[in-house]
This record gives C-alpha cells, sequence and structure tokens, in this order.
C-alpha cells in the first residue's frame, strides 16, 4: 500500500438485501428501527424498482442498509455462501427491548456473543437483523454474519483487508436451528461495523437468493485513493476484481469471495448529500443520469410509498 493509505479497512460502508413490497420494508426499518430514509432512488439495472437506503441521522457510511424491494419477491434462505445477519451497535439494549415489547414486535433473546448482550428479530421478509449492546454513540452497524461452509479462505481475504483474528465460540444462537461455530474477525483500524463473524452451522440449508436475503457487503475505503489502492492489492493476492463502477454516492469496486459471499469496497465521498440537501434527504425519487429522461415512465411504474412518522 502507497503511503498514507491505511493498512487495514476500517469497518462496513453499507450491506444491501433483497425485500419484498417496499413500503412494508419502510414501515420496519424506519417505524420499528428506527432509522432514517437517506434515499430513494431506483435499481441501476432495473429503474422500475426502487433502491431504498436507510441509516442514521447523518447519512455516515458504516450505518446504511440498502434494499432492493420487488413487490412479487419470492422468500429466500440464507444458507453456507451467504452473509446471513446484519448487527448493529445500540447504547441501551434494554431500552430498546422495552420499546420492542412495547410495539408487539417478537424478539430472540437476550443472549450472550463474544461477552456482549445481544437480540435478534426478523424483518417483514425474514432477514435476521440483530441489535448488540455497547458503545454511546449513535446507532451504526456492528458486525455483519457470513454462514459458510469452511472459513479458511474468506479468512484470508479478511486479512489481506487488515482484519485480524479476536475470538471464537460455539453456540445456538445465530438463527440457523444448529450448533454454531462462530469466529470473529475485526479490522486493526477500527471504526463503525468493524467486526465479521465466520460462522459454520451444523444446519443443514440451502439458500436461496429472494426476499429477506443479503445480496452483498460493502466494506469502507475513505476515498478514491484508498479503493484503488485495495484493489490493487486484493487483485495481487489473487481475486477478480471488477472495475471501478460509479454508484453515483460512492464508487464501487466488486468481488466474489471463495466462501461466496459477494463483496463490495465503496468510497465514502460523494456521499448521499450531493443531489439533496442534508436535511431533507430521502424525501424525493433521485434517478441516475441515464434514466432522468424517462421520469414519468419510471414514477407511473413505482408504487407509491409513504415515509412513516
Amino acid at each position: 500500500m502507497s503511503q498514507g493509505i491505511s493498512q487495514a479497512i476500517p469497518g462496513l460502508h453499507h450491506v444491501t438485501a433483497i425485500s419484498g413490497p417496499p413500503q412494508d420494508n419502510l414501515d420496519f426499518w424506519v417505524r420499528t428501527l428506527g432509522q432514517r430514509l437517506v434515499k430513494r432512488t431506483v435499481n441501476f439495472d432495473d429503474p422500475g424498482t426502487y433502491h431504498l437506503y436507510y441509516g442514521d441521522k447523518d447519512a455516515a457510511p458504516g450505518s446504511i442498509m440498502t434494499f432492493f424491494p420487488f413487490v412479487d419477491a419470492g422468500p429466500g434462505r440464507a444458507g453456507p455462501g451467504m452473509a446471513s445477519a446484519v448487527a448493529y451497535a445500540v447504547p441501551d439494549l434494554e431500552r430498546r427491548m422495552g420499546e420492542l415489547a412495547e410495539a408487539a414486535i417478537d424478539f430472540e433473546g437476550p443472549f450472550d456473543r463474544f461477552g456482549e448482550r445481544a437480540i435478534a428479530l426478523k424483518d417483514p421478509d425474514g432477514l435476521r437483523v440483530e441489535l448488540i449492546e455497547g458503545g454511546a454513540r449513535d446507532e451504526g452497524f456492528h458486525s455483519v454474519t457470513l454462514w459458510l461452509e469452511e472459513v479458511v479462505a474468506t479468512a484470508e481475504v479478511l486479512e489481506a483487508m487488515g482484519y485480524v483474528r479476536e475470538a471464537e465460540e460455539a453456540s445456538t444462537t445465530g438463527g440457523t436451528d444448529g450448533v454454531e461455530a462462530r469466529i470473529r474477525y475485526r479490522s486493526t483500524d477500527p471504526e463503525r461495523g468493524s467486526a465479521v463473524d465466520l460462522m459454520t452451522s451444523d444446519a443443514r440449508s440451502i439458500g436461496r437468493s429472494g426476499a429477506g436475503t443479503i445480496h452483498h457487503v460493502a466494506f469502507r475505503a475513505r476515498n478514491q485513493d484508498e479503493q484503488l489502492a485495495w484493489r490493487a492489492r486484493l487483485s495481487t493476492a489473487g481475486q477478480q476484481i471488477t472495475p471501478v463502477i460509479d454508484r453515483q454516492y460512492f464508487d464501487a469496486i466488486y468481488f466474489r469471495t471463495p466462501g461466496g459471499v459477494l463483496f463490495e469496497i465503496a468510497t465514502d465521498p460523494p456521499g448521499f448529500a450531493v443531489d439533496e440537501d442534508p436535511a431533507h434527504l430521502g424525501e424525493e425519487l433521485k434517478l441516475p443520469k441515464k434514466y432522468e429522461a424517462h421520469r414519468d415512465r419510471i414514477e407511473q411504474v413505482l408504487p407509491h410509498i409513504q415515509v412513516p412518522k
């Protein structure tokens, strides 16, 4: 890596998943989890489908959960070769449990993982979301779980990204209906979402992409120079990485890990305020330039959505 470029990726940038109808998705992530809708746009490859972004009040990297909501999506199922859960850090788990109980929303736990208290719940499409106690700052990502057949090859990729093995344990609290072996890796330059859990399970499951499953996991590059440096380093380590792709709010590169999970490295800039006032993020439909000429037709096709208060 060149001088001045970090020797470790600091953590997650965003996580992207597939959902069913967008209104159900909005209601859960805004009303139940308290996230802010920070961008409503469309799928770059399918402009008849929304791409919804949720995050903290500042729309900061390390807090961004995104969805492709397909109205007629069939149910998916997590399995080996997929990211199977996303976890948020929360400063007061007791308060969050009380809020969920008052809203009659079921959750699993509390349970202990690596010495931290946690609970788990599912979004309307069955995506596992974990809340893990720790930290006094605004809530952002804590970690992501990768369900694998074997961990060695994926661990080597994480190590090339500047992650180190932190701890391991076995439990029955990861949502697989089996005994899990879990190894936690953490960035050596940690910021939000700095942990990745590599999990194997004796439960038999064949993963299937669909509503309620994670499409890819995106890690942070603080700027374009860092991203290019990571592209070169990981290519040298044997990964087949895409060219840089302009995603309007960040630049992205992608590669499929040996364990099957799709990784992305996304830049912090330009950010989600590049085309909206920070105080009004997510209030209007924003389109990639190539689709702007078709706005009227796209708006007719997209289902109406209402952001919960």
